[in-house]
């Protein structure tokens, strides 16, 4: 094993050396913990305020219980934590502040080795991007998912939100019995009980090869997932000693790898963002047409909420992710390294299905259609996204007049106005709603429909936003619009009454507009004032990349590696 970084810290002589390690041993260490064991920092994004991640400081204690037998020395970190329920205004507007917490703290501490705890939606892709950029033996421990939520003898799910919401607003269900819905559907530890985007996220960091596997689908609330937090801990200190780097992992390969295994589970358009982001830090060539590439062949296999009608625990139980691994066995790329040491497919190779009604075959899908669709055309020249497993097939092709609406705050003041000017045809513009424009891009993009077409029983219209939608949702929805319209994109120009043309099988999203139309509107364009002088929002603002980019900073792509070139006595 090569000499341990951590021993620039604690196996220095002199005044230095004296500090590093008598601090540390007010907290009761030995001081043979500090004489040539892996030092292995435990990132953790536990916190009260991110409900999902609200058991992690439990978890965490058996991931130490691995390191110590491993024969490392395991010390726990906090980083920043971002709530998907409760942050305002949303936590994608924090991603990439919590990314510098955990790039900045992992790189300025004597660690040889990292395990990452996260589970809600942007802990995930935060926290590894930060590691990307420093490039240290990584490994990955989701939180897991929550057991599905329980009302009047039926399983519910984060999806069933938006449902219930819809009866409530036309009257059908009382305010009574939505409030005693929120009472079954959270009931256990763990993210969202569906494929959204923290099931996503578990996901999408195990199809890349930075988990052991079943890291995925193993609930909160089951013992395994304490097992799989204890052999993750084993597992950190044989990585550093292999010097197993997230840069060994992390290639061109595993990237398309986990693009095709999103596509047969159904995740989140959400997977989009983080994975360029992710491909930025540690410096994989990905675009957006990549998403539609190597999606494009791949069948819906998971039959689980919102494109189906099952839950994470469902999957588990049915063989979990190695599973659907396995049936993708013709498609994936081999020899693909992961943080066990075994490819991606070898991890799969003894994987069996117990519920063909869970997880369908290659052969037999559970749909057709998966993964991310990308649209362009003159209205979003850089690409806007759709989930087709998500969407209503008759809406794929479809030309409507817009009505839109210029904020979430008009939105929200107008939407069950009985006057509004909209039929079933319509077309939804939503705007302001991009990565500079809300600021943040928050998910707003599947906008619930208005009032008096609920009442006609319509149950889906086209929707186009810069914004994202969360993964739990639903619906005939172009999202991330590029370039969005606070910085003068041609989706800022769209007015009310314009036709628009939505032509997914051909990838083509048309406004029907005149180029010398278009060209009037934007000498009459103006930038919205986004009232933002200060602080991390304004420097977010100046610095943000677009949805096609991944939405990171532009100063925070590739890395800084893992020197730190001065001492701190």
């Amino acid at each position: 094993m090569a000499k341990l970084r951590s021993q620039q810290w604690f196996g220095k002589e002199g005044k230095d050396g004296f500090i590093y390690r008598a601090w540390m041993k007010n907290q009761g260490i030995p001081s043979d913990e500090f004489e040539g064991k892996p030092v292995i920092g435990i990132c953790n994004t536990w916190s009260e305020l991110t409900p999902c991640n609200g058991h992690l400081r439990e978890l965490a204690e058996f991931v130490k219980k691995g390191v110590w037998e491993a024969g490392g020395f395991p010390l726990e970190f906090p980083v920043m934590s971002l709530g998907e329920t409760l942050m305002k205004p949303t936590t994608m507007l924090y991603r990439n502040l919590a990314s510098m917490d955990a790039e900045e703290s992992i790189r300025g501490n004597p660690l040889d080795g990292i395990v990452l705890l996260g589970g809600c939606d942007k802990t995930t892709p935060s926290i590894l991007m930060g590691a990307c950029s420093v490039d240290l033996p990584t490994v990955f421990l989701s939180g897991g998912p929550m057991l599905a939520g329980k009302h009047k003898g039926k399983s519910i799910g984060t999806t069933d939100i938006w449902k219930f919401s819809d009866a409530n607003r036309k009257g059908e269900l009382s305010q009574e019995e939505f409030v005693e819905i929120e009472a079954g559907m959270c009931r256990s530890d763990g993210h969202c009980a569906v494929m959204g985007t923290a099931s996503t996220m578990a996901c999408m960091v195990e199809s890349l090869g930075v988990t052991l596997p079943h890291n995925a689908a193993i609930p909160a609330s089951d013992s395994r997932r304490k097992v799989l937090a204890h052999l993750t801990g084993r597992r950190i200190v044989d990585m550093v000693k292999e010097d197993l780097k997230l840069s060994k992992i992390l290639t061109r390969k595993a990237f398309e790898n986990s693009i095709m295994v999103n596509a047969a589970v159904g995740g989140s358009t959400n997977f989009v963002v983080h994975l360029l982001a992710i491909a930025g830090r540690i410096g994989v060539e990905l675009n957006l047409e990549d998403f539609d590439k190597f999606s494009e062949e791949i069948p819906l296999l998971a039959n689980l909420q919102p494109s189906g009608d099952h839950f994470m625990e469902d999957l588990y139980y049915a063989g979990g992710l190695p599973a659907i691994i396995k049936e993708l066995k013709k498609q994936l790329h081999k020899g693909v390294v992961t943080a066990n040491g075994k490819s991606l497919l070898e991890n799969a190779e003894d994987a069996t299905c117990y519920d063909r009604n869970i997880i369908e075959s290659v052969e037999s899908p559970f749909k057709d259609d998966s993964g991310i669709a990308v649209v362009k055309g003159n209205l979003c020249p850089n690409g806007g996204i759709i989930k087709p497993s998500a969407a209503t097939p008759a809406l794929m092709q479809h030309k409507g007049k817009a009505y839109v609406f210029e904020t979430v705050e008009e939105y929200k003041a107008t939407i069950d106005s009985p006057d509004l000017e909209v039929d079933k045809t319509s077309v939804l513009i939503l705007k302001n709603a991009g990565p500079k424009g809300y600021p943040g891009m928050p998910e707003v993009g599947n906008i619930g429909l208005p009032k008096k077409m609920l009442d006609q029983g319509v149950t889906d219209m086209v929707r186009i936003s810069d914004g994202r939608m969360s993964g739990t949702a639903f619906g005939t929805v172009i999202l991330h619009v590029s370039p969005e319209s606070a910085v003068g994109g041609a989706f800022g120009l769209v007015k009310t009454g314009d036709l628009i043309e939505l032509d997914v099988p051909n990838r083509k999203l048309t406004l029907h507009v005149s180029d010398e139309e278009l060209t009037l509107r934007r000498k009459d364009w103006e930038a919205p004032d986004l009232g933002v002088n200060r602080g991390y929002v304004k420097m977010y603002i100046d610095h943000v990349e677009q949805a096609h980019e991944g939405v990171d900073l532009d100063f925070l792509k590739g890395g800084s590696g893992s020197e730190v070139s001065r001492d701190s006595h």
